[in-house]
């Protein structure tokens, strides 16, 4: 299971790191070719890859962790720590990209990218045409994971569905402002990038209405709550849904008829990276067939990498053509748009 493989690669983390493991046969000596720094969200790749890099290449990795995008983009912008090749979302990557801090990549140093597949790259081009800057790491989309001895499976097909008071209580909304946005945009016909103020009022009013039915707000936490079934019916992004069947049986995963949001995180190379053959180096083993296997296996989010189509051909990680035709990417709004969001949201908040 997830937690117990997590655990077994921590500690060969820490024995690698005390020196107490050394490499088998043939590889590179780690640092021969320098040093690249990598800035991740936590726990998102197989800590077994780092060291696996360091031997097939030759550098030594260095890798630092935050838990958001809003963490990442101020150490980015203002320059206080230098970062070769960092991990970030759609939406921030648009903005970096925007603001001219990250370097366009050298594809001839990431052959490995001729295995993206290919249903992820209209959603790339919606922040990153031609994926200059950025490569696909995990892929997914938001819907409602229920608990089918809680629920009738036949009355979930709907973001309308969390409006429905015989569910009062039992219902978990995401703690995030774009994601709640999101779906009471699409339950009122909205974009979920709108800048429209009379629309976010609108959507704003819509989730106050809804608010009394809600048993918690969570995002990571939020399938805990459903595995030890203090609730019926949580927002969640596809990733968490294979583990969640693993630990509870009842779990199952639908996206709403109105379509929802599709999340890209993406690597790409810093402006200012120091070592920037490092960080495409580090991109194109993420890209490796075994790397690729080796993240599936510990995050059991989307890889969207051609050579591991067989290990996510489910519906759950890699949803059929009409249901990606209505969905979303999200966006970069602008400071005016963001600040006006915040505004709707605190007022959400606070009632």
């Amino acid at each position: 299971m997830k937690n117990l493989r997590k655990g077994l690669t921590l500690a060969l983390a820490v024995i690698l790191t005390l020196g107490l493991v050394t490499g088998c046969g043939g590889g590179s000596k780690a640092g021969e070719n320098g040093q690249i720094y990598v800035y991740c969200f936590g726990d998102y790749i197989d800590p077994e890859l780092e060291y696996e890099f360091e031997e097939a290449t030759g550098y030594d990795v260095v890798i630092d962790y935050f838990d958001t995008n809003e963490e990442l983009y101020p150490v980015i912008k203002n320059n206080t720590a230098k970062y070769d090749v960092i991990c970030a979302s759609d939406y921030m990557i648009s903005k970096l990209v925007g603001e001219g801090l990250l370097a366009e990549i050298d594809y001839s140093n990431v052959p490995n990218s001729a295995y993206i597949s290919e249903n992820v790259k209209p959603f790339m081009e919606e922040f990153d045409p031609g994926m200059k800057h950025s490569v696909p790491h995990t892929w997914g989309t938001y819907g409602i994971m229920y608990n089918k001895e809680m629920v009738n499976s036949a009355d979930i097909d709907s973001w309308e569905d969390l409006w429905d008071e015989k569910y009062a209580d039992q219902i978990v909304m995401p703690d995030s402002m774009r994601e709640m946005y999101m779906i009471a945009g699409k339950v009122l016909g909205y974009s979920m990038n709108t800048t429209s103020e009379k629309e976010v009022k609108e959507m704003t009013d819509l989730l106050l209405k809804q608010k009394p039915l809600v048993y918690k707000l969570a995002n990571d936490s939020a399938r805990d709550l459903m595995i030890g079934e203090s609730a019926a019916l949580a927002v969640v992004n596809s990733g968490e849904v294979l583990y969640s069947q693993e630990l509870n049986e009842n779990m199952e995963y639908v996206i709403p008829k109105e379509g929802t949001e599709v999340w890209t995180d993406c690597w790409a190379v810093t402006a200012n990276a120091a070592n920037k053959a490092g960080g495409e180096a580090w991109i194109n083993f993420m890209l490796e067939e075994d790397s690729a296997e080796d993240n599936f296996e510990y995050l059991t989010y989307a890889i969207p990498n051609t050579r591991i189509a067989d290990l996510t051909d489910e519906e759950v990680l890699n949803p059929p053509k009409e249901v990606l035709a209505k969905c979303e990417t999200l966006k970069n709004l602008g400071a005016e748009a963001d600040d006006m969001y915040s505004k709707y949201w605190k007022e959400y908040k606070s009632k």
